[in-house]
Formats: C-alpha cells, structure tokens, sequence
C-alpha cells in the first residue's frame, strides 16, 4: 500500500534535477501513505516525473522499492495497493522466460504488464490496485484502476500540464497546478456527502472510475475503456441466474470467502482487523481466525451514548472466537481531536460523520499491526441496508395510489413549515406523540410527490435534494440516478438499489472513507468480501436468495453460522454511526457556529446562506436532526479553510 504522485508537461521544459525535487515534493504530501521509503524517477526528454511513497507490507527490502523500473528498461511502474495472487502469475512470468530480483508483488505487477499488455495482466489480477504504467519508448501513460474502485486514482490536467496520482494533495508544490472548486461536482457533493466519480471537487481533474484504463499518447490523445463492468455483469446474472441449491450455495460461499481472506492473509507484517461484532465484520474474524494459528488481532470502537454502542457485541463475538481483542470507547474530545485533521486526510470535502470513529480506529489499530482486515462491502454485495426491504414496500403502499392524488396531499403536507406540524403535534399526549412530526410530515410529502419508483433511491441517499438551489453557480451533473435504462436492466427495486449501492455509494463513500481514515495513519485494509469472484458469485445467485422472508444478507448469515452462534450476531442493524448530532449541540457547537456563520457563507461565494442557517437553527431547537444536511456544508467549509481555497 502506498502513494505516488507525478506530471507530464513539455518535454525539456524542465531540467532532469528540477523534475525531481519537484516530484519528491508531490510525494512528500503523500507521506502519511507510504512512511517506510520514497523514491522518484524522471525523464527529462519525454517531460515526466513520478514520485513515490511506500507502506513496505510483501518484500520489506529496498528490491519493492518505486518507482519501479522493469528488468528490461522498457517500462516504468507507480503502484499503489495488493494484488493478492502475485505468487502464481509470478510463476506464470518464469516459464515464459522472466527474471524477477525480489520478492515484491509491485515487481510481478511491472513485468506482467511489460509481457501481456496491462489489460491482459489486469483481468487476472486478484486484489486492490491502482496505478501508473509508462512505457519508455512508445512515451504512452497507462492508468488503471481496480474492479471495484478499492484504491483512488486521480488524473487530469491544470496550468497546461497532466497530473496524476493517488490523492489530489500531491499536486499542490507544482508551480502549474490552479486549485479551482467545480461548482458542478459541489452540488453533486451536497447530494451525496462525497463528490462522484468521474468528478472531484477540483476543475480540469477527474477521478479514474472503477474498472476502467485510460491510455495517454505522446500526443496527448486520450483512450478510455472498461475491463471489468459491473452493470454488465449484473445486468446478465440478474436475468439468468444460476441455479443453486441454498446448501450448494452456502458451501461455495464459505469456501470462495475463506480463499479470500488467506489471500488477504499474505504480509510480512503484522496483520488484524476491524470489529464491530455485525455479520459482515464478524464473518471476516471468523474465517480469518479458523486459518490462523495465533489468536487473531481485532480492534473496536466503542460510545457511551445509548444507541450507538456496538463495542459489547464486537466483545462478545471476539470472545466466542478466541481473539486477542483491544477496544476503544470514544467521548467527544476525542473527535474535536480529529477535525482539525479531517481536511488534511480527506483532501477533497467528504461529509460521511462514521469518517470520526473510522480514522480513530485505525490510528488505534496501526498500533499493533500494520494491515488490517474489514468487512466492508457485505451490505452492497449481499443486500444489507435496510432500505434494500423497507423502500420496496413503502412504495407498494403509496405509489398504487394515483398520481394526482398524491401530488395533491404532498402539497397539503408541504403547506405549513416543521414547525407548524411540531407545534401542532403539542396538542397530542406526550406517550403517543411521534417525535419530528413536522420533519416527518416533509418527508411524507416529498415521498409522495416522487413520479415514479426509480426516483425512489435517489431521495433515499440525497443529503440535500435540490442542491442546485444551495449552490451559487452550480448545476448538478446528471449521473447514473437518472439514467432512465435502470428500471430495464434491473426490474425489481431491490437489484437496482444494490447495484446503484454498489457504482455510487461503495466507492465514493465506504471506500473513500476507509482508504483516507487508514492511509492517515499508515495503515493497509483490506476489504476479502469485495473480492471481485465473490462479488461475481453473489451477483449471479437467484434473487431469492438475497432477502428472503425480509432478511436480509441471508446467505453470508448461513456461512457465519457455521463459526459463530446467531444470537451473537442477530440484531438490529445500527452501522457505523457517531452521536455527532448531539455533539453539535453540545461541544462542537462553536466549532460548527464558526463554520456556519452567515457572514462567512456570504463572503465565501458558494452557498446561499439563508437555507443553510434555517438547517442550523432548526437543529439547535432540537426540534429536528439536521446533520445530514449540516455535515456537507461544515465539510467543506473546513476543507476549504485547510487547503486556503479561497471564495468568489
């Protein structure tokens, strides 16, 4: 695991001695990435320089250095991230002929490409990988980034030069690079707490998407494609699934799960993992313990808050499996102590709050080990979110009425504010009133006003529904929540939302959140159920097989049950969450008044303060939770303040 930086410009514009304190500088900001060596290398002629950071993890001696240079000369290569099956491709490479010098996947990563071309050698890569390929004589850049978009990768150009890298922040010491916010891609932040690929926050650059390589010629042309689509692959298993028994399908499960996390198992350094004692982390401990032959690190983060507690679960699961388990309990003057740091790991605005105890586990995890193993990606494989069941049959209810019907009651139930509705909810006794009234009556209204089912999912994920009214300048991009072919390639809702969850919502949030928070610290995760058979295997298994009888994650529940007893896992689902709500009021209130202060939104140019303020002062009244309209705003806000963006 590592980082890199670099930049192509004019060839001979710059001296070979100049390109490289320059690409070490870049690397430099990269550091928290890759703290164990850093390396650079240049080519003056053809106006490229890379740099380098490494998190040394497989091979910890000065032969996986990077960049690396193949034994031919003939190409050059800036990885970040592990491809888990390096050993038998490397095997493969010998009997063709290939020479190796150490024991480093970055190495077999290198000379497969040089031997196969990179999207032969990419499609039987096993693993998280980003990363640059530059053949030497044909001067082309090759950036490819993995199936499921485990690892970021950002490119593009500024000031008449291409930068790329793992993290916008390593382009901010070149002299070309202009820092400018796209207003576009910041109404698109505001609906969904992180900016979408293909867009980041920053004009001219782009985040490469899941599965695809983008070629650039000496010239300057550009060839984009995908090796690996997962709409295709789900649109196919989806209309004809395989036919599988549920015992057969458990059986290949557990044996496709426990192949891998070994495979996530291989490190020449200490290895643990994130606990939170739900299905999916739980079934990673699991499989992870019974090929172990050593009590299992694992690591959970605790809250006194009522609710959000879900450190005695973890402890209880660690304690059936025999774990040498560690637990932190958070109060809020550990997250103060984050939010100044936020910004800095986060260097594009990012607004999911579960951001706070996911950067305080792993500062608490990289302690101890150095890899950590995670159950991310359970939900969006095996249909885990709670609106997976509860938006289907909210929406038989209402969308059988007739449309003109709803639209006009959504009209009546927008008519008086929240908090007109709360008010009025006083006449009603305190043990049957519904808490938020007013919030709720709102949220009815914009359900019923929805024309149609696949408008559905959006509102579910939509921090602010209309952020183009919020931004000044702004228009939203039309991605892939509106792409009108969804309903014809998914026909049933629940499909369609996994496959949305897991395009959208997985890579630019989950795994945005998750690669920052451990990569601030140096720490590798590793994500065994996002390997991409397993994510294959689930896609093709009958529908039914996904939720039946409303449960949901129902398959990976059998194979957990094989390891671990379900009254030790069988309850709610609570995520990840933080009491941050409560916080706002409480100590962070200064922090977030300073932030929100209607002078500074003004003269900052990018929002129109009033909507903003009523959100603040409605949720100081306790009268209704805005943090998930206020945490976007106060994201950015701090962001900007960090990278000394300026306003308008």
């Amino acid at each position: 695991m590592c980082g890199f930086a670099g930049f192509v410009g004019a060839p001979g514009a710059l001296g070979a001695e100049a390109m490289e304190r320059l690409a070490a500088r870049m690397a430099a900001r990269l550091e928290s990435r890759g703290p164990d060596d850093a390396g650079t290398w240049v080519s003056s002629a053809a106006g490229i320089a890379i740099g380098h950071r490494r998190l040394a993890v497989i091979d910890l001696t000065a032969a996986g250095r990077q960049p690396m240079v193949s034994a031919s000369g003939r190409s050059v290569l800036a990885y970040n991230g592990e491809v888990y099956n390096f050993a038998e491709i490397r095997r493969d490479l010998e009997a063709e002929g290939r020479r190796f010098r150490g024991g480093s996947d970055t190495e077999v990563v290198l000379e497969a490409c040089e031997a196969w071309g990179v999207e032969r050698a990419v499609s039987r890569f096993i693993g998280m990988f980003a990363f640059a390929f530059w053949d030497v004589r044909a001067r082309r850049l090759t950036l490819v980034r993995d199936r499921l978009g485990i690892k970021p990768l950002y490119w593009g150009r500024s000031g008449g030069v291409l930068f790329f890298g793992s993290q916008p922040k390593g382009f901010f010491d070149h002299p070309a690079w202009r820092p400018e916010v796209d207003r576009d891609a910041l109404a698109a932040y505001l609906r969904h707490a992180s900016v979408p690929a293909p867009h980041s926050i920053f004009t001219g650059i782009e985040k490469l998407e899941p599965g695809s390589i983008i070629e650039i010629d000496a010239d300057g042309r550009e060839t984009r494609h995908r090796y690996w689509d997962l709409r295709e692959i789900a649109r196919e298993a989806v209309q004809e699934p395989d036919a599988l028994d549920d015992e057969t399908a458990i059986e290949t499960l557990d044996e496709l799960l426990r192949d891998a996390v070994k495979r996530r198992m291989i490190a020449d350094v200490p290895l643990g993992v994130f606990l939170s004692g739900g299905i999916d982390s739980s079934t990673v401990l699991a499989l992870m313990q019974a090929q172990s032959g050593r009590p299992v690190k694992s690591f959970t983060i605790g809250f006194d808050e009522a609710g959000y507690d879900e450190a005695r679960d973890a402890k209880r699961v660690a304690r059936h499996l025999g774990t040498d388990h560690t637990e932190l309990y958070v109060a809020p003057g550990h997250a103060q102590a984050v939010l100044p740091e936020l910004a800095s790991w986060y260097d594009e605005p990012f607004a999911d709050s579960s951001q706070i105890p996911t950067c305080l586990v792993s500062e608490m995890t990289r302690r101890d080990v150095t890899v950590a193993l995670s159950g991310d990606g359970g939900d969006e494989v095996f249909a885990g979110y709670n609106r997976h069941v509860s938006a289907p049959a909210l929406w038989r209810r209402v969308g059988a009425w007739p449309r003109p019907l709803r639209a006009a009651l959504a009209s009546m139930l927008r008519a008086p504010p929240p908090s007109a509705w709360d008010c009025l909810s006083l006449a009603v006794p305190r043990s049957i009133r519904p808490p938020q009234v007013g919030d709720k009556a709102h949220k009815l209204a914009a359900l019923l006003a929805m024309p149609h089912e696949e408008a559905l999912y959006r509102w579910l994920v939509s921090q602010w529904s209309d952020p183009d009214a919020l931004v000044r300048g702004g228009r939203e991009p039309r991605g892939i929540l509106w792409d009108p072919e969804l309903g014809r390639d998914f026909p049933d809702w629940t499909s369609q939302a996994q496959f949305l969850d897991s395009v959208t919502y997985l890579p630019d949030v989950i795994l945005t959140k998750v690669d920052r928070a451990s990569m601030a610290v140096g720490l590798e995760a590793r994500v065994p159920l996002l390997d991409h058979r397993v994510v294959e295997f689930a896609w093709r298994l009958p529908r039914s097989m996904m939720i039946p009888n409303g449960k949901t994650k129902w398959l990976l529940r059998q194979v957990l049950r094989r390891y671990v007893p379900e009254r030790l896992t069988d309850r709610p689902k609570m995520g990840f969450a933080v009491p941050v709500e409560f916080w706002l009021r409480g100590p962070l209130r200064d922090w977030a008044e300073s932030l929100l202060a209607e002078q500074r939104l003004r003269e900052g140019g990018y929002f129109e303060a009033a909507p903003v303020r009523r959100a603040w002062d409605l949720h100081l009244s306790g009268l209704r939770s805005n943090l998930h309209q206020l945490w976007p705003i106060l994201m950015f806000e701090s962001w900007r303040e960090t990278w000394g963006i300026g306003g308008a």
